[in-house]
């Protein structure tokens, strides 16, 4: 039987854990992600679990001891946030390119200097690259629903590439909110029992991981890496469809809202989303016919599948909660250009930089962006490509 609850977003991740039962959990406490460590861990105590928690010093040894454990043949899961997220860098890359599937939920906090606790997306933009899935969540239920689907996802014997699934730090992560729990058995049978792909364990067949490849077969072992990266798309469609059928919930690789006949739109990331729909709502109530993209699957990004989309619009404004220092634009916006490039025949772009450090986004800022987009639409001028929004005066 399912079950609503008002709890927190770190709580609902805590508690997606709980019930998939991972073998190992390596994890240092970072804010805003330590509530969803300390939950957990509480139920490794309480022996509600019978996950193995390694207790390390540093986020590079949390994820160091990760690879371990999941090239051993474990189902393994952690979490972190912002510099905890920067200190596993190393170890990121390592994760992916022996194809481990390690699951990370992120709660996104900026990046020092100067010292932030507060949500941006730098960290997780700051990782984007670096061959791990990432799931983007609006509120906390998609937090839950994203955690637990994020396991068939990487594990799947077609991907095996480790996951992230971000959520903002505080905003999501530290507010109640009603969401709806599945119950235990219904989430451990959907995950099912893990199947190890070459575990170091099995004796019988002894290999060995991260050997040194030299020029002769390195690309032949990356080319090996993109084309399992390029059928994760159809894979997370897959899992959507399974958990819908047992949920009531549907996901796809990014959700639309009032777009089909829209002229204008925006494309935002996470819990602003849902401050945008209401902005959205008020603008067709005035007959102007706005709508909204919001992303889930980042990474690896849907080009073709956003572009088609998004190609009808006459202007878009692309909001990022990061900037891409020394690359012009934000990380999303760089992103939706390239997904319209193709098109002759495409919508107007504009960029603005928005909550960083945890600045509040409001209302007002949709306004701002739409009212832009629609003078765009009547006098065929840009004022300015990129633009920093809520900053003081």
């Amino acid at each position: 039987m399912a079950k609503i609850v008002a709890v927190t977003g770190n709580e609902a991740v805590a508690h997606a854990l709980k019930q998939i039962n991972p073998d190992v959990c390596a994890a240092y406490p970072i804010t805003p992600a330590t509530e969803l460590m300390q939950r957990f861990s509480a139920f490794v105590s309480n022996g509600q679990v019978k996950t193995e928690l390694i207790l390390v010093e540093s986020e590079h040894s949390a994820m160091s001891a990760c690879v371990g454990a999941a090239a051993a043949g474990g189902r393994v899961a952690t979490a972190t946030s912002s510099q905890g997220l920067a200190l596993m860098w190393e170890i990121l890359f390592i994760a992916s390119g022996l194809r481990l599937p390690i699951v990370m939920p992120v709660v996104n906090r900026s990046l020092s200097a100067p010292l932030n606790i507060h949500c941006d997306h730098a960290d997780a933009m700051g990782a984007r690259d670096s061959g791990w899935i990432q799931l983007w969540s609006e509120n906390a239920q998609e937090a839950y629903d994203n955690t637990i689907q994020a396991f068939r996802i990487a594990e799947n014997m077609d991907i095996r590439l480790p996951a992230i699934i971000c959520y903002d730090g505080f905003i999501i992560g530290h507010s109640i909110g009603c969401i709806e729990y599945l119950d235990d058995e219904t989430v451990s049978n959907f995950v099912g029992e893990y199947q190890p792909l070459y575990p170091l364990l099995d004796i019988k067949k002894p290999i060995s991981y991260g050997p040194l490849i030299l020029p002769d077969y390195y690309m032949e072992y990356k080319k090996a890496q993109d084309e399992a990266a390029s059928k994760v798309a159809n894979v997370v469609l897959g899992v959507a469809r399974e958990f819908e059928k047992i949920s009531g919930r549907s996901y796809g690789l990014f959700e639309t809202y009032r777009l089909d006949d829209a002229d204008i739109g925006l494309v935002i990331l996470n819990s602003a989303a849902g401050t945008s729909k209401d902005v959205v709502d008020e603008f067709r109530d005035k007959g102007i016919k706005a709508g909204l993209f919001k992303p889930r699957l980042f990474r690896p990004f849907p080009y073709e599948q956003v572009g088609e989309s998004l190609k009808h619009l006459k202007a878009i404004c692309v909001l990022d909660r990061a900037d891409a220092f020394g690359g012009s634009y934000g990380p999303l916006f760089l992103e939706i250009a390239t997904s319209l490039y193709p098109f002759s025949d495409k919508p107007v772009l504009i960029n603005k930089i928005y909550g960083l450090g945890g600045r509040d986004y409001l209302p007002e800022h949709a306004q701002l962006a739409l009212d832009e987009l629609i003078d765009i639409t009547k006098t065929q001028k840009v004022r300015t490509v990129k633009e920093y929004i809520g900053v003081r005066e």
